[in-house]
Formats: C-alpha cells, sequence, structure tokens
C-alpha cells in the first residue's frame, strides 16, 4: 500500500461525521466533485470501497467501518490536542459552555460565577439548547462543558465525564389561590410544565399519575425561563426549584405546595480531556452545599 494520504482520510472521516459528501463538502469548504474525487483516490490506495450506496444515502462497507474506527481515534486525539493546546497558551482563556434550555437560568449562572476569575483572564461563552443537541456538540468538540439535568447518556460515552452538583425539590406556584389543598389544587387551575423530553417534565408526568391527579396541561416549554414568564403573567401554575420561592413570592405569586418527591438534579458533563482545563479544575472542585440548600446569599438577592 502507498503511503496514506491523511487529507483523503479526514476527508472520509468527515463524510461519516457529518452524514453526506455535500454536508462534508460544505464544513471543508470544498465542491461535493472534489470530496468525492478525493475519496476515490484513498479507495484506490486502499484497495477497496468505503462506502456503498443504500436508495439515496451511501453507507460504510465493512473496510468503511474499519478504517473509520481508526479514523475516528485519531482525529479526535488531534482534536483533543489542540483544545489542549490553545488554553494553555492563551493569555485569555476562551470557556465554552452548553447550558439545557430547561434549567433555571439563575441557578446556572450562579455556578458559573464561580468559576469565572476576576482578573479577566477567562473568555465566557454560553449557548443554550436541549440536552442532545448539546450532548452532540460537546463530542464533536465544539463545546467543553455542559450543564444539563440530564446525565444518563452520558453513561454512552466514555470519553465523557459527568458531575452532579447538586439538586432542589420542586414548588408550584400562582398568580391566585385555589380552594382545594396541595396537590389538588393542581387540578383547579391551567398547569405550565417543563416538556416532556427534559427529565423534570417526566418526573412530573409520572408524579402526577402516582398521585391520581387530573390536571389540564397548557403549556409546555424548553426554556424554563419562558415558562415563568407565563406564570408572572398569570396564565397558569407553574412550577421551580424550591429554592428560588422567596424570590417568585416577591414578584407577587403564590405558593401552593412543595414536593421532594420531584427534583431537579444538575449535572456537569466534560469530555476527559478537559479535566485540565483550569475552569473544569475549579468547578470540580467547588462545594455547592449552600447553594443548593439555598442558603447562597448572591442567589437570594436576584
Amino acid at each position: 500500500m502507498a503511503n496514506l494520504n491523511y487529507n483523503h482520510l479526514y476527508y472520509f472521516w468527515m463524510i461519516q461525521k457529518k452524514g453526506s459528501v455535500a454536508k462534508a463538502a460544505e464544513a471543508l469548504c470544498l465542491t461535493p466533485q472534489t470530496v468525492t474525487g478525493q475519496i476515490r483516490v484513498l479507495e484506490n490506495s486502499l484497495k477497496g470501497s468505503l462506502f456503498k450506496r443504500v436508495g439515496r444515502s451511501l453507507e460504510p462497507t465493512e473496510l468503511g467501518e474499519l478504517v473509520f474506527r481508526y479514523a475516528d481515534k485519531m482525529f479526535s486525539l488531534s482534536y483533543e490536542m489542540l483544545d489542549l493546546l490553545n488554553y494553555q497558551k492563551d493569555d485569555n482563556i476562551r470557556f465554552e459552555v452548553g447550558i439545557a434550555a430547561a434549567l433555571s437560568k439563575a441557578l446556572t449562572s450562579r455556578v458559573l460565577l464561580s468559576v469565572v476569575p476576576s482578573d479577566g483572564s477567562m473568555h465566557l461563552a454560553c449557548y443554550e439548547a436541549t440536552h442532545e443537541s448539546l450532548m452532540e456538540r460537546l463530542r464533536a468538540h465544539k463545546l467543553d462543558m455542559i450543564l444539563s439535568d440530564c446525565a444518563g447518556e452520558s453513561l454512552k460515552y466514555p470519553e465523557i465525564l459527568s458531575k452532579q452538583l447538586g439538586e432542589s425539590g420542586i414548588a408550584f406556584f400562582a398568580a391566585e389561590t385555589y380552594s382545594k389543598p396541595f396537590p389538588e389544587c393542581l387540578e383547579q387551575g391551567k398547569l405550565l410544565i417543563p416538556s416532556r423530553g427534559t427529565s423534570l417534565g417526566q418526573q412530573l408526568v409520572r408524579w402526577f399519575d402516582e398521585k391520581n391527579l387530573n390536571v389540564s396541561i397548557l403549556g409546555e416549554f424548553d426554556d424554563a425561563a419562558m415558562m415563568k414568564a407565563f406564570g408572572f403573567f398569570k396564565q397558569g401554575i407553574f412550577v421551580a426549584p424550591s429554592i428560588y420561592k422567596q424570590d417568585i413570592l416577591a414578584h407577587g405569586m403564590t405558593l401552593l405546595g412543595e414536593t421532594t418527591d420531584i427534583k431537579e438534579v444538575y449535572h456537569v458533563m466534560f469530555a476527559e480531556r478537559m479535566i485540565q482545563h483550569p475552569a473544569v479544575k475549579r468547578l470540580l472542585s467547588t462545594d455547592f452545599s449552600e447553594l443548593f440548600a439555598g442558603n447562597d446569599v448572591t442567589v437570594q438577592q436576584l
């Protein structure tokens, strides 16, 4: 076999990662015809086909799957190396964090403030999306870390590490009072809840069923801040972590009840390569027990 052309191997890897020649070509700033031509050269070098056509899509052959496994390790390691070199040599370290939209903004901001030095040596970049989207970006080396309420998916990927930062019970609020006691009063109003695609949303639906509550759901939200805004505009009963009840009551809302049967759990997830990142090291060594106990002065003043 002739010497392997690593540019051609990279094009092949990109096709597999992006799912098509067209998407890979766009990412590489090349034409699809150029990428296809280079793949043919690589196949000639390897003396075998890397792709087979199934309907309108391309799927890897057995040779293609074998080559991809090795290429994936090679290029993933190269990205890790670049990440490590970049944050070790830069005076202003960029820290890119993904935040699950379902999480409380007040709490996530407090967690992140704990890792940002006051000397301006870190550039914090925050991105908000669903947990699934954030996990995909984390695995593609486009994020340094994510904060999420779902840790189970990280167990699928040995290169992703996770740690639970803390948890909080849930409280129910509304702009009006109801005649029945809690939790039966939840049947008397329209509910605003987190999306059923979130951990908290799934817990709520199960809890309603366990308590035999016949609730009426007005809306489901991926964004916790949007859900709370609807509640503040007197559109229904909404939920929030119990540690923020004083802040919400200060907005004229009524506390209907609380439960620890349902918990909003906060996890931090990061690639193994990031364990030496200054911000990740600082976060892992920080004790957030006072924050999640509701005793953090900064949060109480928000």
